[in-house]
Parts: structure tokens; sequence; C-alpha cells
């Protein structure tokens, strides 16, 4: 079976870790296989390491306007808008996305006003994913709440689109952490493999038919119609007689 080639496409890789050197980062190993299954495809692949940027906290498009002296988010902007796909990468510490990855989400939020040309969420025609490593439950878990979130936005959420690794409970190795005599932590893992390569060519696909089909469709989700007062088949329910 030939493989597809998606050389049009750009995807955003978004490394959460709170490790402020990317080459230490566990999340980042994980990512990397992500990165090569895409780049393998053509797709133009950009990563972004958050920590290392001044993200400032906030939900406006530019926090400097509302009292923070410094904020990266603007700057950085255009590398989400110029992105066909979107997966954000986080460890999990007690469980939960790292704070860095929260205040990417809410950054990502502070852009959701914007339109595209047709009306529609400036996220609409982009696909989301996400990517989960740690050493204790919570894949699952976060990416459901990593995964709504971008939705919400806008985003197209194609099947099995997240992936991760977990190490025995409890403190010990976390994902590419060296072992003598053997791969490095992780690579051997079926499930792991299995589900980062199944999201990687299903975020691609996806990407690929949106943009084939000129992304959404505009009926129910032009948000300028909806403001004039279309209704697009809207209508009230009647209250039912002796129901709550």
């Amino acid at each position: 079976m030939d493989a597809p080639r998606y050389d049009s496409l750009t995807a955003l890789l978004v490394n959460c870790s709170l490790s402020p050197q990317e080459e230490q980062s566990h999340t980042g190993r994980l990512l990397d296989v992500v990165d090569h299954l895409m780049s393998g495809a053509g797709v133009s692949v950009d990563r972004l390491h958050a920590v290392s940027h001044d993200i400032a906290p906030g939900v406006q498009p530019d926090m400097r306007e509302h009292g923070i002296a410094t904020d990266d988010w603007p700057s950085l902007w255009p590398r989400v808008e110029a992105a066909d796909i979107v997966v954000l990468g986080t460890p999990l510490w007690l469980g939960e996305e790292s704070s860095v990855c929260r205040r990417v989400i809410e950054r990502l939020y502070a852009m959701s006003g914007l339109l595209n040309d047709a009306g529609q969420s400036i996220y609409y025609g982009k696909v989301g994913g996400a990517v989960i490593t740690g050493n204790e439950d919570g894949v699952k878990h976060t990416s459901m709440s990593l995964l709504f979130s971008l939705q919400h936005l806008g985003m197209v959420i194609p099947p099995q689109a997240d992936c991760g690794w977990l190490g025995e409970i409890g403190p010990g190795p976390s994902y590419a952490d060296p072992r003598e005599d053997a791969d490095p932590v992780g690579f051997d893992n079926d499930f792991t493999r299995r589900n980062a390569t199944i999201m990687s060519w299903n975020l691609m696909h996806t990407a690929h038919l949106l943009r084939e089909a000129g992304g959404l469709p505009t009926y129910g989700n032009d948000r300028n119609a909806l403001g004039d007062g279309e209704l697009f088949g809207y209508a009230a329910p009647r209250p039912v007689a002796g129901q709550g």
C-alpha cells in the first residue's frame, strides 16, 4: 500500500513541558515520533516549545494592552493561524495537563472571537490532537480536556486523535529515558507506537479532506449571519403541558 503524500499541509506541535531545555523533555520525545510520521508524509512541521516564550496569562489577544509588561503570544499567533494541524503535547502533573498547557489553551481561547473569510470561527478548517506523557494515570482524562477545548474553539477532532505513554505508577523512568542494553523507555511499547501512528495519520487525512472540501459548509455556523438575525431553521421548542 502506497503511503499518501500531504505536502500542502502544515502542522504545529506545541510542547507544553515544564522543562526549560526542550532536548530534555519527555513530551518532546514523543512529539518527535509525530514529527517523524508527518514530515515523512510531506507535512511542513513547526515545533513550538511553549515555556521558551513569555506567554502571559489571560484570555485577551494581547495582554500588554491589559496591564502586563511582556507577552509573546501576539508574535506566536501567526504560527497557529498558519497551521492545518495543531497538536498539544503535555506531561502529567497530579493527573492533569501542565500549567503551561492550560495557559496555551487560554490564549487559544483569547483568539476565538476572530472569524475566517466565511464568517466562521478562525479555527474552522483546522484539526486538533493531544500527546500526553507521564508516570501516573491520566492520559485519557487529560486528552478529554484538551480535545474538548480544541473542538469547542472550532477545530475538528478526528477519530483516535490522542496518544500517550505511562510508566509504572509512582516515581520512575519517563518516556525516552535511557536503559542499559535496551531501547529507551517506552520505545518498545506497542500501545504507544500504535496510537501515535493512528493519531498522526488520522490528523493528516482529516486535514487533507477539509482542505479538499474547502472547509466546513457555512450554513448554520456563519456568525456574521447569525448576528444579523438569520436563524438557519432554528425555532424555539413549544412547551408541552405537564412536563418540567
